[in-house]
């Protein structure tokens, strides 16, 4: 600590050091968490609290509205101590039409990037030009997704997509639909692709509509639901030309009412067989499915 800030071996601690903590513990700050701070951003000990830090502080509290929020947001980031440059974006952001509550939103998901950019207008821009409308809770994704994801690895991400059949179009679709798509790794992609397409059997087209799949856990979420469908179509509960988007699309609690509950003779099976995919038999297709997921690769 010392190496990285000299300084600290002739200031007066009582006066430039306590003073920050006494401020952090005042907010619910724990000790251990103020070391971590300290240790992650040492430039907090050379920031004024007057200056810098209450108004940072200040400034994210009215977005997040919450001492346990804006705490989280400022332990997660280091433009606290760059208050000028989160302020500059947020006037940005809010000229440009984007709504408080996306900016809380930006602000909630530790987003350091959007809010230490020096090149915010072009971001603002591109995401604009992209068809997004900043009112809407998507452009903030978006802004999100084109940050925090290097042009390197967007082409990368877009490649894949290519290799298993989309189209610069469908993807343009899909991102506008779900920008959240290029916030899931190469990795995910591949994965989600390799169950649909190959152990499926379906066309890699049909999640340009539901690019949201990407983000949804294999293990907890896709594998466990795809076999409570297997069940029924084997007992003839539902027809083979049903599409597969929907059981994965809606939420656990209409899911387990559609799919479920709905089958009073094969609802304590089905249950059983759902609960038991999660944390047992999903966790091998899992496995299974992301030891095949370069076969597009080879």
């Amino acid at each position: 600590m010392v190496r990285r800030s000299p300084w600290l071996l002739s200031c007066d601690p009582c006066k430039r050091v306590m003073p920050k903590f006494e401020f952090f513990l005042s907010k619910g700050v724990s000790s251990s968490e103020i070391v971590d701070l300290v240790n992650k951003y040492p430039a907090v000990l050379g920031s004024s609290l007057k200056n810098q830090i209450v108004p940072t502080y200040e400034l994210i509290y009215k977005f997040l509205q919450s001492d346990v929020k804006t705490i989280g947001c400022m332990l997660g980031n280091s433009f606290f101590c760059r208050g000028d440059i989160l302020a500059h974006n947020i006037r940005l952001l809010l000229k440009n039409g984007v709504g408080e509550t996306n900016i809380s939103r930006l602000l909630g998901n530790r987003c350091k990037g959007v809010f230490c950019s020096n090149d915010m207008v072009k971001l603002v821009k591109e995401v604009k030009d992209l068809g997004f409308d900043p009112s809407k809770a998507a452009f903030a994704v978006a802004l999100m997704a084109k940050k925090e994801t290097t042009p390197s690895m967007w082409k990368q991400k877009v490649d894949t997509l290519k290799k298993w059949g989309w189209s610069d179009e469908a993807f343009s679709e899909a991102f506008r639909r779900h920008p959240h798509i290029m916030l899931a790794s190469i990795k995910k992609i591949n994965v989600v692709m390799n169950f649909w397409v190959n152990q499926l059997g379906r066309d890699a087209l049909e999640l340009v509509r539901f690019p949201k799949i990407f983000g949804l856990s294999m293990e907890k979420t896709i594998i466990p639901r795809y076999r409570v469908v297997q069940h029924l179509l084997a007992e003839g509960l539902r027809k083979s030309t049903a599409s597969f988007l929907t059981p994965i699309a809606i939420s656990e609690k209409a899911f387990l009412e559609t799919f479920v509950t709905c089958f009073k003779e094969e609802s304590y099976q089905l249950l059983k067989l759902y609960q038991e995919k999660v944390s047992v038999q999903g966790k091998e297709e899992v496995g299974a499915a992301w030891g095949n997921s370069q076969i597009v690769n080879s």
